[in-house]
């Protein structure tokens, strides 16, 4: 089948000002499609291990988001992705300015950079909400005045769900059930209380459970058991 260089389908990051991602402006196009793409999933567990002890439990502690990475290439010779020199030349600092603009620079508006949704093909990108979490920058080629006419964006872009639909991927069990957390810095109990039982109210039962002496400083790392509510919605 002969290929049909006018459906080259490029990728493209668009920007948003608000986690819903409904209102976007013109989005950011790559020159070239990248050549490889490398997606890290990662699981965190407790470094807790007992006095005297060889080895540890690996207990779960919660899940990283994931994590894109790709080069992104940026020329200003005004060659095309066939190889054809054409007319029209966007300089290198442009092209990185545009992305900076849209990707890493924090948004006089929303106080915050923006939040992003990359779009390509059907797999990984096809949908993907994410953030940028850093940028690297490498320069090459430049022409007599010292204007670099090559560039390689290495970005590294993290996941952004909305609450509702990260809840509906983990599939959290429901809270007649026992359940256990690792803390961390900033948890306080009557958060916890909330994100496991849908109220605070529990946060001073909590207290007596586990034992705490001082539930308003809570040391992360630290496991803080849950117990399952009864039909009632006492603990049980």
């Amino acid at each position: 089948m002969p290929l049909n260089f006018f459906k080259l389908q490029k990728l493209k990051i668009s920007s948003y000002d608000t986690a819903s991602r409904t209102i976007s402006g013109l989005p950011f196009e790559v020159m070239f499609n990248p050549a490889s793409i490398s997606v890290k999933h990662q699981n965190k567990f407790s470094k807790l291990q007992g006095i005297n002890t060889k080895g540890r439990t690996a207990k779960y502690a919660y899940t990283n988001s994931d994590e894109i990475n790709l080069d992104i290439v940026l020329d200003g010779t005004g060659v095309n992705n066939f190889g054809v020199t054409t007319l029209f030349r966007k300089s290198v600092a442009k092209q990185i300015k545009q992305f900076m603009d849209k990707c890493f620079y924090m948004d006089g508006n929303i106080h915050e950079p923006k939040y992003l949704k990359i779009q390509w093909g059907d797999g990984v990108l096809q949908n993907f909400n994410c953030r940028l979490q850093s940028v690297d920058i490498e320069y090459s080629m430049f022409d007599k005045s010292g204007t670099a006419l090559h560039a390689v964006l290495k970005a590294s872009f993290i996941s952004d769900e909305d609450p509702d639909k990260r809840g509906l991927l983990e599939n959290k069990s429901s809270p007649d059930l026992t359940h256990t957390r690792i803390v961390k810095s900033g948890d306080t109990l009557p958060l916890l209380s909330k994100e496991i039982y849908g109220s605070s109210q529990y946060y001073l039962r909590l207290a007596q459970v586990n034992k705490l002496d001082d539930f308003r400083n809570l040391t992360p790392g630290r496991e803080i058991i849950f117990p399952p509510l009864d039909r009632n919605g006492a603990m049980e």
